[in-house]
């Protein structure tokens, strides 16, 4: 699909309103205007993108349609198996993995690509109920899924269990942590900048902040990466994709906002999350990092809140974006060009880090932290 908006008229829209429609969202309309983008579909492709944590633009951009693509298939639609070249994505993904997650097998985050992980769980229990452990999900295997109905965890969250103990199991210490840093945009792409000739953008505010942060966690002992130098700006999915290739732990995403209103302005820290569908360690690590942030500067809490934009899908770990202020905002320029403040989040951001790892009883109240290399 390509980009479609208020008014255009293409067979490619007449695909978006019939996913509409068989999802609800989208009734009937008079005949002959099938293909129209019209106010109705405008209205319909926005809720669905608030329900999938989307930006909410009423445009079908690249990950509007990634996700409506997604949304075409339910389970039993088509036969599902992990494929490492051409990875099958799609809603139908998404419950064969929750099935699997509520009768005890791991099949990774919610996020409706069947991966390695999915294809291992589905294998394990292919095996446990006397089927060819095939890693193919046909008829064979829904009916066994469907003959075990009533061993499923209800009512619970099985996967939040698991990422507690992975967290547990890592340990408290960072020494040996594995962390990739985002700086948004670069290369000739240089994110929001502003408008008074001055020429600060984005991707140099975050640049900075990103080499700032890699020094304190690299002096604690944890293996940094960055996803980008100066002159280099990748898209999402290829830092999705490295971030993966290195096994990373976590991912910290570092943003700037802008508004056409100067009135905007706060910080506010993303998850993944689209619906039901989250990341439990996710949205943890982002409330850390959101309190942290606005206890140690004068930024307006704009708070966390579930997105599925292309970098928090598309990582295995769990991912944060962080949006330190607005460029458009003078009240947050003038924090965002000072080198001090600059400090102030880098030791948030790692106090925020320290803190997903320490026992509840241990963990110390927000703001208070200082880091043995950093202390003040």
């Amino acid at each position: 699909m390509q980009l479609f908006r208020l008014g255009d008229r293409d067979r490619g829209v007449a695909e978006v309103r019939r996913i509409l429609a068989s999802l609800g969202l989208l009734g009937n309309t008079d005949p002959g205007v099938e293909d129209l983008f019209d106010p109705p579909t405008e209205t319909a492709l926005r809720a669905f993108q608030q329900r999938r944590g989307l930006t909410i633009d009423g445009v079908v951009g690249p990950e509007s349609t990634r996700a409506l693509q997604a949304a075409r298939w339910r389970l039993g639609d088509r036969t599902l198996a992990h494929n490492a070249t051409h990875q099958l994505v799609g809603d139908d993904v998404t419950e064969l993995q929750r099935q699997l997650l509520e009768i005890g097998y791991n099949a990774g985050r919610l996020d409706g690509h069947f991966g390695p992980t999915t294809a291992a769980a589905l294998m394990s229990f292919q095996r446990d109920t006397g089927l060819l452990a095939d890693g193919v999900c046909g008829p064979q295997t829904l009916r066994a899924l469907r003959q075990i109905d009533a061993r499923r965890v209800r009512g619970g969250a099985p996967q939040l269990l698991r990422d507690m103990m992975a967290v547990a199991d890592a340990g408290p210490n960072l020494l040996g942590k594995r962390i990739v840093i985002d700086p948004g945009h670069g290369g000739q792409d240089y994110g929001v900048q502003t408008l008074d000739g001055t020429d600060i953008c984005e991707a140099d505010i975050v640049f900075d902040l990103a080499t700032r942060l890699e020094g304190r966690l690299t002096a604690l002992g944890v293996t940094t990466w960055l996803t980008r130098g100066r002159g280099v700006g990748p898209d999402d999915a290829a830092r999705a994709q490295f971030a993966n290739a290195q096994g990373a732990d976590l991912v910290l995403s570092l943003h700037v906002d802008a508004s056409p209103s100067p009135r905007a302005n706060g910080v506010a820290t993303y998850y993944y999350g689209a619906g039901e569908v989250s990341s439990s360690i996710g949205e943890r690590f982002a409330d850390l990092v959101q309190r942290e942030v606005v206890a140690r500067t004068n930024l307006l809490d704009g708070r966390t809140h579930p997105k599925s934009w292309t970098m928090l899908l598309l990582t295995a770990m769990p991912t944060i974006r962080l949006e330190l202020g607005y460029i458009s905002s003078a009240h947050d320029l003038a924090q965002l060009v000072d080198a001090g403040f600059r400090d102030r989040v880098a030791e948030a951001l790692l106090a925020a880090i320290q803190r997903l790892y320490l026992p509840r009883d241990l963990d110390p109240p927000t703001g208070v932290l200082r880091l043995p290399a950093y202390a003040k």
